[in-house]
């Protein structure tokens, strides 16, 4: 008599079941879609974990670009005056910085103009 997988079977068809609620027709209920549907999910998932970060330093270098330009400065320019004068604070807490507390981002960008000027 030959062994039966029937119960693994059901179960790792229900974990994929159970991983497809909410999909769009009948890509939660058919086995096939929606073995189809989840691999394809799961490759966007991996490639938008990565493209998340790049997205998030867009993001906060438009903030400094806005930020810096108030104070007459670009943001290469506002960058490059913080490196020479040696204020090692990533672009995600400068863009905090930018948006909570305006006096602190003032005091950085003169900070910056006065590097560049020497």
């Amino acid at each position: 008599m030959r062994a039966k997988s029937v119960v693994h079977t059901r179960q790792k068809k229900k974990k994929y079941f159970r991983l497809a609620k909410g999909y769009y027709a009948t890509k939660k209920n058919r086995w096939r879609m929606t073995i189809q549907q989840l691999e394809k999910s799961l490759r966007y998932a991996y490639t938008d974990r990565k493209d998340k970060k790049a997205n998030f330093r867009q993001i906060w270098i438009v903030r400094l670009n806005a930020a810096a330009r108030e104070e007459g400065l670009s943001y290469s320019r506002f960058i490059s005056g913080l490196r020479k004068a040696n204020v090692a604070v990533d672009r995600k807490m400068l863009a905090e910085i930018a948006v909570k507390d305006a006096v602190a981002f003032k005091q950085l960008a003169a900070l910056a103009k006065e590097s560049i000027a020497s």
